[in-house]
């Protein structure tokens, strides 16, 4: 029997990762069955991983102390254990709570396939730590992993600092301006290209740190920026406004997102810099929330050509259930060599029987075809907008096929006219997935082998940018997954046979969900984002069919 090792993040976006034998084998962040977005208590993913395997122990990660959990009357235990006990009573628990930037380093490097790597783990707050006799929080720390684990780099001065305003809560503060959530930045790097250098923003770094005459942090989340005291940054409209409305957006709005892009990416650079000179290790692995800005991610590749930089695709804290159950299975089988991370979809495995007895409960509502990729494909390319939906579902924020939404990447309408079907703002970019051995013609790679998780927007050749407008940003950049026959086959047919009818081997590729929506997982919830939009069409090649609502004509 396997020894299964169950990892789970309490706190936003809730999570549960099934590391057996050493091996990553399921993966859900919490939204995608409860449909609340960033849902923080994982526990419809935990029954369905207990329903599905034997555990054998439970790694809890998060950030709160113990004693803040709710205890359950009689037994007194955290609501996590007594559930995990109903189905495996003798089950052996372990808390890592207090060592939150610890799973993330851990997350990176072990998926990393690194022998040995710096990790550096960028985050807006972590677990409350003592650094030099004050009680503070995680928020820059620099790791060294080799083959016998991970160990903090203690000479950096910057392993957790109090009350400091770090360069994720400085984007935090940014992007909370701007009128959104703190956790909602990959907003503001979608609006950053729209601004320029603007001589009248104060500087908003001071010796590697975010000037406390601007910003104004909120431990342990988010922060904000004192427009009471800086007169450029008072206003009188409601940022929502220009959301939706293009003609609304203030130059210093736009201006700001550029500036704090621009000045994060040059504060990494820095970590980065000190990191080599710590370590001299020229393999660097990058967690924590702010990994995610595929902006800095390619702009790093290249600055520095000769580092080989690890981006992990599932580095916002979801990611660290991953991290708690490679500590457990490292605590119990110390000498395991991991391997490169070679796919992300670890959700849920569905019976297809199931989506047929689901579809046939809406048939009032859906026509059913028996199709092949070359008529979807010729679907695509009239400009309709077609789903995709198959296997299991992709770990982290990026659809990859699985769960996707797919257009027609030359229509020079299609950016808006997705982000309003979408119901997004207006601005939002949109990615492309293209055919691995495709990729050098379209895009300047800087070196990169393939880009199979989406995280580096790169840029497009300026000979081909008016050819897939609807992906290509202002900027000239689109966030790019590269797809091989192997890593998902029905996906890499269905461009092909899309190549063969355009000339363009990349298909407009988005996360098959509503603006305020978690990615869909079931077919059910697919389903239901279908009949609440104006998407008609949904494919599931493992079927081999299309449906298609009944007030459309027919294809």
């Amino acid at each position: 029997m396997p020894y299964n090792i169950l990892g789970i993040h309490p706190g936003h976006n809730g999570s549960a990762a099934l590391v057996s034998d050493g091996k990553l084998a399921y993966y859900l962040e919490e939204e995608r069955l409860s449909r609340s977005k960033r849902d923080g208590n994982p526990f419809r993913v935990m029954v369905d991983i207990c329903s599905k395997y034997k555990v054998d122990e439970l790694i809890i990660g998060g950030t709160n102390d113990e004693s803040e959990w709710n205890r359950l009357p009689w037994t007194q235990e955290s609501p996590y254990v007594a559930l995990i006990r109903k189905y495996n009573p003798n089950i052996k628990v372990t808390w890592v709570n207090h060592e939150h930037h610890m799973l993330h380093a851990v997350c990176a490097f072990f998926n990393s396939g690194f022998d040995k790597a710096s990790l550096l783990v960028i985050d807006g707050a972590g677990s409350k730590k003592e650094f030099n006799g004050i009680i503070s929080y995680e928020c820059e720390s620099l790791w060294e992993g080799n083959s016998k684990g991970i160990n903090l780099i203690n000479k950096s001065s910057w392993s957790t600092i109090n009350s400091a305003v770090t360069l994720t809560k400085t984007y935090e503060a940014v992007t909370q301006y701007l009128g959104w959530e703190g956790i909602e930045g990959g907003k503001t790097m979608g609006l950053a290209p729209y601004g320029k250098e603007n001589p009248n923003i104060p500087q908003l770094f001071k010796n590697g740190r975010g000037d406390k005459n601007i910003f104004l942090p909120h431990y342990p989340a988010g922060a904000s920026i004192d427009t009471q005291n800086i007169p450029i940054f008072q206003r009188n409209n409601n940022p929502k406004e220009w959301h939706h409305d293009p003609s609304k957006l203030t130059e210093i709005e736009a201006d700001l997102a550029w500036q704090i892009q621009n000045d994060t990416q040059e504060e990494v650079a820095k970590l980065i810099e000190k990191s080599v000179e710590l370590t001299g290790n020229k393999q660097i692995c990058i967690a924590g929330g702010y990994g995610l800005n595929c902006v800095t991610n390619y702009w790093l590749k290249k600055r520095f050509p000769n580092l080989e930089i690890y981006h992990e695709p599932i580095s916002h804290d979801g990611g660290t259930a991953i991290g708690a159950a490679y500590i457990g299975w490292m605590n119990y089988q110390p000498k395991t060599i991991f391997t490169n991370q070679i796919s992300l979809y670890y959700g849920p495995q569905y019976n297809t029987d199931q989506y047929l007895t689901t579809i046939k409960n809406h048939k009032n509502i859906f026509n059913q075809y028996k199709v092949n990729p070359e008529q979807v494909a010729k679907l695509i390319s009239k400009r309709n907008i077609v789903t995709i939906f198959q296997g299991r579902s992709e770990a982290g924020p990026r659809a990859l096929g699985n769960r996707s939404i797919l257009y027609d990447p030359t229509d020079p309408n299609g950016k808006d006219f997705v982000n309003r079907v979408k119901k997004r703002e207006w601005f939002r970019p949109f990615a492309g997935t293209v055919l691995l051995e495709k990729a050098n013609e379209w895009f300047d790679m800087a070196g990169l082998k393939e880009s199979p998780f989406m995280m580096y927007a790169i840029d497009v050749w300026p000979d081909k940018q008016n050819q897939i407008k609807a992906i290509t940003h202002v900027d000239g950049t689109c966030r790019i997954q590269t797809v091989t026959e192997e890593q998902n086959p029905h996906y890499y047919k269905l461009i092909q046979e899309f190549e063969k009818i355009t000339g363009v081997p990349i298909l407009f590729n988005t996360s098959f969900n509503l603006a305020g929506d978690p990615l869909v997982e079931t077919i059910e919830d697919a389903l239901k984002t279908l009949i609440k939009s104006e998407i008609n069409y949904m494919y599931i090649p493992e079927l081999e069919i299309l449906l298609e609502k009944k007030s459309n004509e027919r294809i």
